[in-house]
């Protein structure tokens, strides 16, 4: 049996970044509450790991209420402006471990906004990284993540700005499809390609290798959204893929 291995196998930058930081605090605040809001990314093994080293998830703005002191990480897929405000105004301690390319979203979707910009973000709507985008908008937003989704977007006033960017895993050529369908509805649109480059290369690498061997195995977390794009694509490609 001959086994391929993808040269882009493993954690991202980004999700790299946020599991070092998270370790990093343990190892310098071993006295104080380590708490992260969210998991910090998404995968079993490594929340397991962090939670036998005393780290605590907090899965709400409700449950951050209730928290008087330690420090607070924010996950890598980012969080809504309200809640770092919210941290501030507990008097929290905040690391945040958001990815580069996912604050940069956040950057776009807050200056487009001021604007008078219409928000659309292209991907899952019960993500949290989608979530903690569409907390960066001043005004309206719309997640659109289906074919249906984009023939179904329409507004009142043709003549709107409508700023469209992407969740970072979303997949490339399904991005491309989307913003296609919005383009011939004739608004005054600006294409914001805010999909991770590492996700973009991962991607094209194993539909590559898919469509050239007898299986395919894709190793990650049920809830991970790299992982699931992955195994969409390999799928595609390859019938016997397993995940």
């Amino acid at each position: 049996m001959n086994v391929l291995l993808a040269r882009t196998a493993g954690f991202c930058p980004g999700v790299k970044r946020a599991v070092e930081t998270v370790y990093e605090q343990v190892r310098l605040h071993q006295k104080e509450k380590i708490f992260t809001y969210g998991p910090i990314i998404h995968n079993e093994g490594v929340i397991r790991d962090l939670e036998d080293q005393g780290v605590k998830i907090i899965h709400s703005a409700k449950e951050l209420q209730t928290i008087r002191e330690g420090i607070v990480i924010i996950r890598s897929h980012g969080v809504a402006r309200n809640i770092y405000e919210q941290i501030e105004a507990q008097g929290l301690s905040c690391v945040d471990a958001t990815c580069p390319f996912v604050k940069k979203i956040h950057k776009i979707v807050d200056e487009e906004s001021q604007k008078g910009a219409y928000i659309v973000i292209i991907g899952n709507s019960d993500h949290p990284e989608v979530e903690g985008i569409r907390g960066w908008g001043r005004g309206q937003v719309s997640v659109i993540q289906t074919e249906e989704d984009a023939q179904r977007f329409e507004l009142a006033d043709k003549g709107q700005k409508v700023c469209i960017t992407a969740q970072t895993t979303f997949n490339y050529n399904k991005f491309k499809d989307l913003v296609e369908i919005i383009d011939k509805k004739g608004y005054d649109i600006i294409v914001l390609n805010t999909i991770c480059n590492a996700t973009k290369v991962r991607q094209e690498e194993a539909r590559r290798i898919a469509g050239r061997v007898d299986a395919m195995m894709v190793v990650g977390d049920k809830r991970s959204s790299n992982t699931q794009k992955l195994f969409e694509i390999c799928k595609n490609e390859c019938l016997n893929t397993y995940y």
